[in-house]
């Protein structure tokens, strides 16, 4: 690979240029962002409990006296070994955010429907310290369109669209918040492409002339952390 040779004043310029269209994208983001903070909220009326390592949790329970929750819904069917690895990709980021989110009032917590012991196996394994919980009694990962019980059916919903999908479980962010008058309401939800944001090795290699080097075989290159050669 090489890509267009420059002068240093050539450089500046496009650079320059592309500064311009920069500013215009986090002016626009920026703008997003307050839309996305103004929507509406939905009360939460169904008392989902969870199974975690120290016993049954609420939701209620899951914001651990904070006043936002978010939930990462980790791919994880109760019949699989091991949760999906593109999940863990995600997943490897999450434990240095924990801290600055408590400093914000916001709880963090992945959500799967995989038996707590496979997730705590997991965990153990990739020495992941992020709270994970089970909802595998409950319908939560459904009522959050999630998980399905017939994914390649073409009226299936995910990412707000009718298409099928390719697994049973899929990706995506959940943000609740507990009102002034106690109750839980669901705020926001971002599934797919949504989810990138929260994705700061991908963020990084968006800055690098190679990119994410993926092509049409997005995530292939994918693999646990500890699988990859040590190099």
């Amino acid at each position: 690979m090489l890509g267009k040779i420059a002068t240093r004043s050539e450089w500046l310029a496009a650079r320059t240029a592309l500064l311009d269209a920069e500013k215009e994208f986090t002016r626009r983001r920026d703008a997003l962002s307050a839309k996305r903070r103004a929507m509406p909220w939905v009360k939460i009326d169904t008392d989902y409990v969870f199974d975690t390592p120290t016993g049954q949790m609420t939701l209620a329970d899951l914001f651990a006296g904070r006043s936002q929750l978010v939930v990462y819904h980790f791919m994880f069917a109760p019949n699989a070994e091991w949760g999906c690895k593109s999940c863990a990709f995600w997943a490897d980021h999450f434990d240095g955010e924990i801290p600055h989110l408590k400093a914000r009032d916001t709880s963090f917590v992945a959500i799967s429907r995989a038996p707590v012991g496979k997730l705590q196996r997991q965990a153990k394994r990739l020495g992941w310290k992020f709270p994970w919980v089970s909802s595998g009694g409950t319908t939560f990962n459904y009522d959050f369109a999630v998980s399905f019980e017939r994914p390649s059916d073409p009226d299936t919903v995910y990412n707000y669209v009718k298409t099928p999908v390719p697994h049973p479980d899929m990706p995506g962010f959940s943000v609740f918040i507990r009102g002034t008058d106690g109750a839980i309401y669901h705020t926001y939800s971002t599934f797919s492409r949504g989810i990138d944001l929260n994705n700061g090795a991908y963020n990084v290699l968006d800055m690098t002339p190679k990119g994410r080097d993926e092509g049409a075989r997005i995530m292939h290159w994918v693999r646990f952390h500890d699988e990859y050669e040590q190099t």
